[in-house]
């Protein structure tokens, strides 16, 4: 690729310290560990880029875009303001600047980040994903006779596993009662329920516009526990050492027949349409002992450092981490043209 002035667009508190390098770095417990990654990798490839951290003020894109005059903007930006539905807000900012700019547009972030919402669309395209119930902030809780236990109970609008732990697959009405009073009083956000399923946990990267690539499907596994099936990737599973060495954590290729991995992967891509994404994402489904394929959600711009899920899956697939943040950039170049012809 032609080299290139890339603007890398990010949380202010999540820009790298100057000088920093991996190697010096306690990843594990880094917050701005993929802005480095990201960063390092664009400079490797031979291109300037201006990080910039931003919260709750547009002006110093637009007053980055006129000085330094980017040719595209990667944007690692997951909440403006402190809220996260407003990420596609600053997607859209950017669309009316011209500026041409990495992962989802901002159709995808609207219908994907409404876990409700998705479930809806993916359920009018008959892809099967677990039955829910919603209960907004503003509504009384009204438990549907229809929704089987155990269920799940998440933020509707959240990512990142916020406010899942093992707390929130519940049993039994008032238990569920609970849970979504406690998302509703502590949180402050809309709740979902939604059915649990037990077996196996599969992510699946997929990439491109009009056509579509996807990389191998990976798998979490519990290897310290009697029942992995029934277990939950909570905020500790993902996030915290210990926790993950003591359940015996580990995420990798999955094995699957060649039938199943073919019809999880036709899945995927389906998801993807149906929630008009772009750029990149990862779909996360759940596969039973009867070889049934649930997806729970789609993940618009995930995390994508160099020990994240969806370059480890990359890696597998041949793709060098660097390449990847290129492919990246690339994308963001072929879906400006694609759209603007």
């Amino acid at each position: 690729m032609k080299k290139s002035r890339l603007m890398v667009l990010m949380h202010r508190d999540l820009v790298p310290k100057s000088g920093a390098k991996r190697s010096e770095l306690d990843v594990d417990r880094c917050p701005w560990i993929t802005e480095l990654d990201v960063i390092t990798a664009l400079k490797k490839r031979g291109h300037e880029v201006l990080p910039l951290g931003i919260y709750g003020d547009l002006k110093p894109i637009r007053d980055a875009i006129e000085e330094f005059k980017p040719h595209a903007t990667f944007n690692l930006l997951e909440e403006f303001d402190g809220e996260a539905l407003f990420d596609q807000n600053v997607v859209s900012y950017l669309e009316l600047l011209r500026q041409p700019y990495t992962g989802c547009n901002p159709r995808g972030l609207i219908l994907a980040r409404d876990k409700a919402l998705a479930k809806k669309v993916l359920n009018y395209h008959r892809i099967k994903t677990p039955a829910f119930a919603e209960f907004p902030l503003w509504a009384g809780i009204k438990i549907p006779k229809e929704l089987p236990y155990p269920c799940i109970v998440k933020c509707q609008m959240e990512e990142a596993s916020l406010g899942i732990s093992r707390s929130s697959v519940v049993r039994s009405k008032d238990k569920l009662i609970d849970r979504v009073n406690w998302i509703h009083d502590k949180l402050g956000y809309h709740a979902i329920a939604e059915e649990f399923i037990e077996g196996r946990e599969l992510y699946v990267g997929v990439y491109g516009h009009q056509r579509l690539s996807t990389l191998p499907v990976w798998e979490v596994a519990f290897d310290k526990v009697l029942e992995p099936g029934k277990e939950i990737y909570t905020r500790m599973a993902k996030w915290n050492p210990d926790y993950r060495a003591r359940k015996g954590i580990k995420s990798g290729p999955a094995k699957l027949s060649p039938a199943l991995e073919k019809k999880v992967l036709d899945i995927c891509k389906r998801t993807y349409r149906a929630l008009h994404l772009s750029g990149y994402a990862r779909i996360d489904l759940r596969v039973t002992e009867q070889g049934e394929i649930y997806v729970i959600e789609a993940n618009p711009n995930p995390n994508i450092g160099r020990d994240d899920e969806f370059a480890e899956s990359a890696s597998r697939k041949g793709i060098k981490y660097d390449d990847l943040v290129e492919k990246v950039v690339s994308l963001a170049y072929a879906r400006s043209t694609i759209y603007n012809d």
